[in-house]
């Protein structure tokens, strides 16, 4: 009988609840769902609306998943993105021209 292993990309999806989203995040993400779902509480009631809670829900569900996937990636983007702002700029990414092109070039080969 082959060996069973664990592959986190099988895991099933939380519920864009909070509750599931709290308990499928790490501790230090939890912290930070905490704090922007007190602030979106906050803004829905002088809002009257529940938008900006299900866009939050939204978000946090899609980083729960990729963090079950890929342990560590929200930290890493976090990283790159004070990086890119401590350098003015991406050294590894490239032009916007050239990100332009090679869409037009997709484009015309479909």
């Amino acid at each position: 009988m082959a060996a069973s292993h664990h592959d986190p990309s099988h895991q099933s999806v939380p519920a864009a609840e909070p509750e599931a989203l709290r308990a499928a995040l790490s501790p230090l993400l939890r912290a930070e769902f905490d704090g922007e779902w007190e602030a979106t509480l906050e803004e829905a009631k002088t809002s009257h609306t529940l938008a900006g809670i299900h866009e939050l829900l939204n978000k946090w569900q899609h980083t729960a998943v990729t963090e079950m996937r890929d342990p560590g990636s929200y930290q890493r983007l976090l990283d790159k993105a004070a990086r890119i702002l401590e350098q003015g700029g991406n050294p590894e990414g490239g032009s916007l021209e050239d990100m332009l092109a090679h869409i037009e070039r997709r484009r015309r080969a479909l």
